[in-house]
């Protein structure tokens, strides 16, 4: 028979709980019998049963910390970036690709020039950068805006000169390549929390741009851009984008702009000229213009920096933090 010592002061709440981690029934289920001590401080209640299983805890749902997940949002949002420059391969992958199949596969690398503005914005809204986001978003850069433009590009025109076009695709992805892993020793480098006004080489993205543009273009034309008369430039075009994106001219990365009548003349001009080439063309060529009114505006900023440095010898030409620009 099972005794239990309690206090006598000891609520029936109190007793019954000693029971129940004693492995036995409720004791209002059995008979008990109580006896005081000689000092008649303590009791002893001797009980009467059966023994019962204790009654297992049911496991708690784990809890989903939405501050942790949130981490995998921008890196979803680049990973769609992947998808759209791994689908725009596959299309054009195909022997003999349609002048379609070439829009659709500038359509998805257009969508993925999205996903490539959304995940670095999302990040800093979020407060989720990390050296992961950097590098996965490098990756993704070299597959949508590398190899899937230059493929692009290849199987539009240069395949006509199978040496020279195999040669000029590759040098636009290996330069590309070299952009971005220069971008990363930078960013690695550099400790400032706020991006430069600066970027040091043409970005992987507005190069890629021009050949997407073009290819979309195309289409708008009917197929005309791609004829044998327009193969030589397109040769230019690839190779002079690709010597843009290792060179040292600094574009300027729009990230802080301010009111000032500088800025308001650029974006004016920016508007109207695009009507302009929306009227005299078709709407598919404004983007070709936006794009090379960047790289124009990069070209001169670089020159006057060059007269600069040839007029004022003795300046010191230390690298400055713009020079470290996030893109």
């Amino acid at each position: 028979m099972p005794v239990i010592k309690f206090h006598c002061g000891a609520s029936r709440r109190i007793v019954r709980r000693a029971y129940r981690r004693a492995q036995f029934v409720d004791p209002l289920a059995g008979r008990f019998r109580a006896r005081l001590d000689l000092a008649g401080r303590y009791g002893y209640f001797s009980f009467v049963g059966f023994p019962a299983r204790r009654k297992r805890k049911r496991p708690r749902a784990p809890r989903v910390d939405l501050r942790k997940t949130l981490f995998v949002l921008p890196n979803m949002i680049t990973l769609a970036s992947i998808f759209c420059g791994f689908n725009a391969i596959r299309i054009v992958a195909q022997d003999n690709p349609s002048v379609d199949d070439f829009f659709r596969a500038a359509i998805l690398l257009c969508l993925a020039m999205l996903f490539d503005l959304l995940d670095g914005r999302v990040a800093r809204m979020t407060k989720t950068q990390s050296a992961f986001g950097l590098q996965i978003d490098s990756l993704a850069d070299i597959v949508s805006f590398g190899v899937a433009p230059s493929l692009l590009v290849y199987k539009w025109v240069l395949y006509r000169h199978p040496t020279a076009g195999l040669l000029t695709a590759f040098m636009f992805t290996a330069c590309g390549a070299i952009r971005l892993a220069r971008f990363n020793v930078l960013s690695s480098a550099t400790t400032q929390s706020k991006p430069g006004k600066y970027i040091v080489g043409l970005p992987i993205p507005p190069a890629s741009g021009i050949l997407i543009s073009l290819l979309l273009a195309n289409h708008a034309v009917g197929g005309a851009l791609g004829s044998d008369r327009y193969t030589m430039s397109l040769f230019a075009v690839t190779i002079v984008l690709s010597l843009l994106m290792v060179s040292n001219i600094r574009f300027r990365s729009f990230k802080d702009l301010q009111l000032n009548p500088g800025t308001i003349f650029l974006v004016t001009f920016a508007i109207a000229s695009s009507a302009f080439v929306w009227q005299v063309t078709k709407p598919q060529f404004v983007l070709v213009w936006l794009l090379s009114f960047y790289i124009f505006i990069g070209l001169v900023d670089g020159v006057r920096s060059l007269a600069e440095r040839l007029t004022r010898p003795d300046r010191p030409s230390a690298p400055t933090e713009d020079d470290f620009a996030i893109r």
